[in-house]
């Protein structure tokens, strides 16, 4: 079934109180569905289902057997106490809404293997990422050029998956990311702070906050706009 896809819902408006979108919210599940069940760079098709027990989202073909989890990744690290001390609630609030819409959604495989990290957890627990997707990208573009990054076992155990995108490209285009990268994919655009990855990622002052917040937001309404050109 097709759904209208709107690109100003906040995720949190069908999610109980105190409960993650990324697992709870029924209108985002069906988003992920429906944008993401479509042909892989190779032609095959990658139709994925929501009504597999204990899977959120599932695809099984000739490809391979996935299981995929959301993930909501752009961080407004209104948790942080050095951040709180500098912006107010209301604007991370506006900044956090505009977060919970589809373009500032992803998937990633959820399945642990050898009990180790899945993406999403090794994103948000790896002090040089501090769950910041331009990072997350930066490290999975590492990865299909066989670089080193802090993510590369975690990566590396779901090659298979990368695999469906042949290339980094691929990946980019799949998921509608061609505005966090440079025309020719050989460079993501990065927000301060960074120092490839020796640094805290964290913004520590209102000037670095702002701007790290500016160049989300850019990001979010420009792939919100493919997003809704593709449908």
């Amino acid at each position: 079934m097709s759904t209208d896809i709107d690109i100003t819902y906040d995720f949190r408006q069908d999610t109980p109180e105190g409960k993650d979108p990324d697992s709870y919210s029924k209108v985002l599940r069906q988003y992920h569905k429906q944008l993401w069940s479509k042909a892989l760079p190779s032609g095959e098709p990658f139709q994925l289902s929501d009504t597999i027990a204990g899977h959120y989202l599932h695809h099984k073909s000739v490809v391979g057997e996935f299981s995929l989890s959301s993930d909501a990744v752009i961080p407004t690290f209104r948790w942080n106490k050095q951040i709180q001390a500098i912006i107010t609630k209301s604007e991370l609030e506006a900044f956090n809404a505009q977060g919970y819409t589809i373009g500032g959604m992803m998937i990633f495989p959820r399945n642990q293997i050898d009990g180790k990290w899945t993406i999403n957890q090794a994103r948000g627990c790896t002090q040089s990422i501090g769950d910041r997707f331009d990072l997350t990208l930066e490290c999975i573009r590492r990865h299909y050029i066989n670089g080193k990054s802090p993510l590369t076992n975690v990566l590396a155990r779901y090659t298979t998956f990368f695999n469906l995108f042949a290339d980094f490209r691929g990946y980019v285009e799949f998921f509608l990311l061609q505005d966090l990268v440079s025309d020719d994919y050989s460079t993501v655009h990065i927000s301060q702070p960074y120092d490839n990855f020796s640094g805290s990622p964290i913004p520590i002052n209102i000037t670095e906050y702002r701007a790290y917040k500016n160049n989300a937001l850019t990001f979010i309404s420009a792939r919100n706009q493919r997003i809704l050109s593709s449908i």
